[in-house]
């Protein structure tokens, strides 16, 4: 990300909880079906007793998988996971079109029509790269200040612009009997997998819905890291939960790290600019371009994420550290 103001969109930041534990880093939660990833951010926060945390990328309560939350200070980086890729794996149905576009939703369609393997394997191409997406009615887009999901609830007709989105791969994992198929999916942010399902069975000349959503990847948060309510709850407040706290930097993959001296870090610490005078240091913001953002490190410890201003770095979110 090249922006400096870092927008702060589809997550969540918790306010900072008066006798909270000052923790800073990430915890890669599995969540569980059925729960919101607000509630799933509150478990968390009464198993380790932190002050101060938030999710990055909301999870629909009817998928489970991978949900990063950060903790104090790593809240401030959560711009970059929001921005990242994500991988999810998924069942599509055909024959039933839903309100919700998943299986939680009332049939409002159905088809005969059951797509063969190769009709499917045909049409996934027409849904990679950069596509055309409509989201679905229930989701959480705001329509005049109102959540779309609110208005559909509510029986109204509800009709969202599209958006162009990016799906890096889509992948046909298994055709699991004649009435469904399972699939993988790496997608940018911003896609619905509901609505990728409903589009897909519409070209296939059918009609379908999602279900079994599974998150498997956000970024570097993978499910090899990936930790349960039941198992953080376990642990508490004990010495024994720190390895499951994953660094800040963790969420800054490909990010450029640009090491500085004590005094420099100082004067990142109080908002001011930094000239960059080393010849390989110069080098590397180079490389990054005008307005890119790099880490700052002074001896393995991060203190800002800073934005290139020609020869110099400017703090754009300090890591009080």
């Amino acid at each position: 990300m090249s922006s400096a103001t870092l927008p702060m969109t589809e997550m969540a930041v918790g306010r900072r909880r008066r006798g909270g534990r000052p923790i800073n880093g990430w915890i890669n939660v599995d969540k569980p079906v059925g729960m919101t990833s607000a509630a799933c951010v509150n478990r968390v926060r009464r198993a380790i007793d932190a002050a101060k945390l938030g999710h990055a990328g909301t999870l629909d309560p009817a998928a489970s998988g991978v949900l990063p939350i950060a903790l104090g200070e790593a809240t401030k980086t959560m711009p970059f996971v929001v921005d990242t890729h994500k991988q999810y794996v998924f069942t599509v149905n055909w024959g039933e079109r839903r309100d919700t576009d998943d299986d939680q939703g009332r049939v409002v369609e159905t088809a005969d029509r059951r797509p063969s393997e190769a009709d499917i394997r045909a049409a996934l191409p027409n849904f990679t790269g950069e596509i055309i997406q409509v989201p679905p009615a229930f989701s959480a887009i705001k329509v005049d200040g109102v959540r779309a999901y609110t208005l559909a609830r509510a029986g109204e007709e509800v009709v969202l612009a599209a958006r162009q989105i990016s799906i890096l791969s889509f992948e046909l994992l298994d055709m699991v009997d004649r009435d469904c198929a399972r699939f993988a999916v790496k997608s940018g942010k911003g896609a619905y997998m509901r609505a990728l399902a409903r589009d897909l069975a519409s070209a296939l000349g059918t009609c379908g819905h999602l279900s079994g959503l599974r998150r498997s990847a956000v970024g570097p948060f993978t499910e090899a890291t990936a930790i349960s309510l039941e198992k953080l709850e376990e642990l508490g407040h004990s010495a024994a939960v720190f390895p499951t706290l994953l660094p800040i930097e963790t969420a800054l993959d490909g990010i450029p790290a640009l090491a500085i001296s004590v005094k420099e870090a100082a004067q990142l610490r109080n908002g001011q600019a930094v000239p960059i005078m080393r010849p390989h240091d110069r080098e590397q913001i180079e490389a990054v371009g005008d307005e890119g953002i790099v880490l700052a490190v002074e001896a393995a410890t991060p203190v800002a994420l800073a934005r290139v201003d020609g020869i110099q770095i400017r703090p754009v979110r300090v890591l009080n550290l």
